[in-house]
């Protein structure tokens, strides 16, 4: 049994441990399979929220440029006929 582990010991430990590169690219994408589940934990439709977040800063851009440009006077005139 040794003679055929001694022949083999060199291409085991490369087998096992990778270079240093390669282990870094592991691990980077790694993380970002954790950061993307992280994500998306308990959301059913992430495309929805990500529309209903976009919309919710659509609609405070336009409030904040009503308020700059309106000086707080509202813009509707009411009229009896």
């Amino acid at each position: 049994m040794g003679l055929c582990s001694s022949c083999f010991k060199g291409s085991t430990e490369e087998l096992l441990q990778p270079n240093a590169e390669m282990r870094r690219q592991q691990q980077l994408e790694a993380a970002e399979r954790r950061r993307q589940q992280n994500e998306t934990r308990g959301i059913k439709d992430p495309e929805k929220v990500r529309r209903m977040q976009q919309r919710a800063e659509d609609m405070e851009r336009r409030e904040e440029e009503a308020a700059r440009t309106g000086g707080g006077q509202p813009t509707l005139k009411w009229q009896q006929d």
